[in-house]
């Protein structure tokens, strides 16, 4: 199976190759290169927004408004285009997914909203239980890294980041389509401007009877983005709210289970001048888990989570094109469950930063954070990265961060007959090292190769003896992870975009043959994504996308998900199909994922 999934996706990757030869290599400078398809500007990673081809690091963008629900069904649709994300998902629809990057713990990478922490401090496993709706996003961007230097604990290994923009048009928007496992579903948006105020509120519910008993959901959102304009400066306000719940068979354990998690969130933005802006968010988080759902009596948990975040930003001009960036967050959190009791915690960081975006080829980054937490012990997370044009089409950069992550409540206080939590762990920590080569040959073609190591401390895992009833949380001394990426972007046609991309990753240590590992020894050792997109004519849009992944110790298996949808006019029909070579894999052990999906419906619109 293992050979034959790669020959699957390479296969694919040299007959997409063959069809055009790539463009010959341009000679005009850096900077007229930056157009058409890799004309992206990246807001995460940076202190300010900057073109793709300038940033440092490692930074994926996708454009979420480009074709919305039409071809893309959720978040987790886009997350899959990137080989170094690792959705590991227990149903469709991202419910109850885990999101990790280049091999990490599903705790070690942050998810933000527009730059506001979604990271759940009961349990990670919900960081990607999201309050807004795929409609109210414009693109969601990731960062490869530990990102802990500008956002703080959590971000470890990456950063998933949400963007939210405000609407520029009237415009209006509902979706509604059917499929098998007794699905339904309907979003949609609505959006207005009037003068100096522009509102958009969004909806989503999507809704399946199973495809397996005990597989059910009901998940329901709605958001609200409130942008208006002053003297003062710009102000946002964004208000959204979640539902999701679902059967969970065999998600934590060999348990019939059942869960339901809600979410409230509340942030305001306030621009004060031309380089100063404050935030003030609230988010509530309720998680009622059901360990056999015909018999709660037996055993049943609530928890509820209060979170309160604020923050001051601002940036100076520097002479010589130079930035400096600086601020401080304070964090708040605090849980009520009969299961983990009753705790707190304030924390908080400072941090400043230095860019030089362009010095002659030139181009270099630093930061410095220091997070204060538990009565004064602290975490100093500095950044370094640089940049060098070796000739207009070549360019070379590396860089180096340190992150960490505070425990959850559940990692400290969680305690089931299959889970024990331990409330003497320590923060995890970690080193990154990342070197690469951006290749511009022309508008239409971006390539990059890169090698990255991760140097893990006092890293959180759940393990068990062999012979043993339940998982214990338990700090592993130090483990490196050494990986590889490769990503070719290529426009054969201006309205045609191919996507090749590679992950391989390997640790320094082997799982120990007397201890069962629950997370940490599950991450891939080899991830590959050949994608299309593309019009077919001035009325069809499609997108395809073959994935392939390896996970440690296991085996190797292909998933081919395919859309098609009508491009132009107020009506467009659409058709979306899953895992259409039917195959059987497993994202977390033990929970079979779905086999062929299909999902099939219509849009209205109001936009052109």
């Amino acid at each position: 199976m293992k050979r034959v999934s790669f020959a699957i996706l390479f296969a694919a990757t040299s007959a997409l190759a063959q069809q055009n030869p790539p463009p010959s290599p341009a000679s005009a400078p850096p900077s007229s290169e930056k157009k058409s398809l890799y004309e992206k500007v990246v807001v995460t990673g940076t202190f300010e927004p900057a073109p793709l081809d300038e940033v440092n690091r490692t930074v994926q963008v996708f454009d979420v408004r480009q074709d919305g629900g039409l071809l893309y069904n959720s978040y987790a649709d886009f997350l899959k285009l990137d080989s170094s994300v690792d959705l590991q998902e227990r149903a469709p629809a991202g419910v109850s997914a885990d999101l990790s990057i280049r091999g990490g713990t599903f705790a070690q990478s942050l998810v933000l909203l527009n730059g506001i922490r979604l990271n759940d401090a009961q349990t990670a496993h919900n960081n990607m239980d999201l309050p807004v709706p795929l409609d109210a996003l414009s693109q969601i961007q990731v960062l490869q890294g530990s990102g802990s230097s500008q956002y703080g604990p959590d971000a470890m290994t990456g950063v998933v980041n949400l963007i939210a923009e405000p609407p520029t048009s009237p415009e209006i928007t509902l979706r509604s389509a059917l499929g098998n496992f007794g699905r339904n579903e309907e979003d949609g948006s609505l959006g207005g401007v009037w003068g100096r105020i522009a509102e958009e509120v969004s909806f989503s519910r999507d809704f399946s009877s199973g495809f397996m008993p005990d597989r059910d959901y009901r998940l329901l959102s709605l958001a609200s983005l409130t942008h208006i304009r002053t003297s003062l400066g710009a102000t946002d306000i964004l208000l959204a709210g979640s539902d999701r719940p679902f059967g969970a068979d065999q998600f934590y354990g060999n348990f019939p289970s059942w869960e339901r998690t809600k979410e409230w969130f509340a942030s305001v933005r306030q621009e004060l001048g031309k380089n100063t802006e404050a935030d003030l968010t609230y988010r509530r988080q309720t998680d009622l888990f059901v360990l056999f759902r015909d018999d709660p009596q037996i055993y049943t948990n609530r928890h509820i989570v209060d979170s309160w975040e604020g923050d001051l930003r601002r940036t100076d001009d520097l002479p010589g094109n130079s930035q400096i960036h600086y601020g401080a967050e304070m964090f708040s959190d605090a849980i009520d469950s009969n299961n983990l009791g009753i705790h707190s915690r304030v924390y908080g960081g400072a941090y400043a930063g230095w860019d030089l975006p362009s010095f002659h080829r030139f181009s270099f980054n630093a930061g410095l954070r220091t997070d204060v937490y538990d009565a004064y012990n602290t975490q100093l997370d500095p950044t370094v990265s640089a940049g060098y044009f070796l000739t207009p089409v070549f360019k070379l950069r590396a860089s180096v961060s340190r992150g960490f992550r505070l425990p959850s409540y559940t990692d400290l206080y969680y305690f089931d007959p299959a889970n024990h939590g331990n409330p003497n762990l320590k923060p995890e920590s970690d080193w990154n090292y990342e070197a690469g080569l951006d290749i511009h040959p022309g508008r239409n073609l971006r390539a990059t190769l890169g090698v990255f190591e991760r140097r893990d401390s006092n890293l959180i895992d759940y393990v068990r003896a062999v012979n043993a009833n339940f998982f214990q949380a338990t700090n592993f001394d130090r483990i490196v992870f050494t990986g590889g990426e490769a990503q070719l972007e290529w426009q054969p046609l201006p309205s045609q975009t191919l996507d090749f991309e590679y992950t391989g990753l390997a640790g320094n240590k082997a799982a120990n043959p007397l201890f069962v590992s629950k997370y940490v020894f599950n991450y891939p050792v080899h991830s590959g994504v050949v994608a299309w997109r593309g019009t077919l004519s001035d009325w069809l849009v499609a997108r395809t996308r073959i994935g392939v992944l390896e996970r440690y110790d296991s085996y190797a298996y292909a998933v081919w998900d395919a859309s098609v949808a009508w491009a132009r006019g107020r009506v467009r029909p659409f058709l979306q199909l899953t895992n259409l070579t039917d195959t059987v894999y497993y994202d977390i052990p033990g929970v079979v994922m779905p086999q062929r999906g299909v999902l099939g419906g219509v849009e209205i619109t109001t936009r052109e």
